[in-house]
C-alpha cells in the first residue's frame, strides 16, 4: 500500500513540474519584461507577493483581462496589458505564479 501511495504521489509531482514547468516559460516570455519572483525592482509587483495574497484563479483572471480586474486588485489604475495568450498559456501562468510561493495569507490561523 505505501508503494501505491508514494507512486501516486511521484506521478502527481511530476505532473505538475510538468505545468509549472509551461508557465514558467510563458511566464519568462510574456511577463518576466515587467515583473520579477522573487524581489528586485520592476514596473510591475513581484510574483512572489502576489502569489503569497493572491489565490490562483484571481491571477488568472487578472492575466486575461487586467482592465476588468485592476480596481478588485486594488489598483487605481492598471498598466498592464492584455497579453495575447491562449487560454492554456493562461492557465500555466496561473499555475506557476501560484506555486511560486507555497504559504499563503489566507492559510493564516485567525
Amino acid at each position: 500500500m505505501k508503494q501505491i501511495t508514494l507512486l501516486l504521489v511521484c506521478v502527481l509531482s511530476i505532473n505538475l513540474l510538468a505545468d509549472t514547468t509551461k508557465g514558467k516559460a510563458v511566464f519568462a516570455a510574456n511577463c518576466a519584461i515587467c515583473h520579477t519572483t522573487n524581489g528586485g525592482n520592476a514596473l510591475g509587483p513581484d510574483m512572489n507577493m502576489v502569489s503569497y495574497t493572491r489565490k490562483k484563479q484571481e491571477i488568472f483572471n487578472y492575466a486575461k483581462d487586467p482592465y476588468k480586474y485592476y480596481k478588485e486588485f486594488g489598483y487605481k489604475a492598471n498598466a498592464m496589458p492584455t497579453l495575447p495568450l491562449e487560454e492554456q498559456e493562461l492557465k500555466d501562468v496561473a499555475d506557476y505564479i501560484s506555486s511560486i510561493q507555497p504559504f499563503k495569507k489566507w492559510m493564516k490561523k485567525k
